[in-house]
């Protein structure tokens, strides 16, 4: 459960203000369906984050535990300075195709606007450093769909209303703690 947790808490903190949120309000303004647009942003997610979810895993296979609590303990230091740095979005996923419809537009766009964004990168992170790489990648995909969701009904208002620089802040705070943590081979975090 903490893997679930940690996991829909970070990415969610982690998604506000990025691209691929700011990528939900475009297309929420540009075909104005709500439901195929979450709809698109989940299959998209469920498939991007399983993926690094796979990887994250090899990698846990692949490294012995010393060296790979190192990469992780500063994979998670450096996502908390990444973090930091605010995210534009790309002209490329904004403008999809209007003839895969709305559904495949969503997934398309997403999907490529996810590839080595900051969730992806975590994504591989969390399930490297947790061994239950089904809860890493539930949880990253339900904390995409609370960043997500919301974006796609209320748009403009959310940006208007929410600070971003102290939802980054936030997320930068929740990565670098466990990025300590893992250095410091703390196995629990609850």
């Amino acid at each position: 459960m903490e893997a679930f947790l940690v996991s829909t808490g970070v990415v969610a903190l982690g998604e506000m203000g990025d691209k691929t949120q700011l990528l939900a309000i475009v297309l929420a303004a540009m075909f104005r369906r709500p439901w195929p647009i979450v709809a698109g942003i989940l299959v998209a997610t469920l498939a991007n984050h399983a993926a690094a979810g796979a990887v994250g895993g090899w990698i846990a296979q692949a490294l012995g535990p010393d060296v790979l609590r190192w990469v992780i303990g500063l994979s998670f230091l450096a996502m908390a300075g990444w973090m930091l740095i605010p995210d534009k979005i790309d002209d490329e996923a904004a403008t999809g195709r209007r003839r895969f419809g709305v559904f495949g537009t969503t997934v398309i766009a997403f999907f490529l606007a996810e590839m080595g964004d900051k969730t992806q990168i975590a994504t591989v992170a969390l399930a490297a450093r947790y061994t239950d790489v089904v809860q890493v990648v539930l949880g990253t995909t339900f904390g995409m769909m609370l960043a997500n969701v919301p974006a796609v009904f209320l748009g403009d208002k959310i940006a208007g209303t929410v600070s971003m620089r102290l939802v980054h802040g936030i997320a930068a705070v929740i990565f670098a703690i466990l990025g300590v943590l893992t250095l410091l081979n703390v196995g629990k975090l609850f």
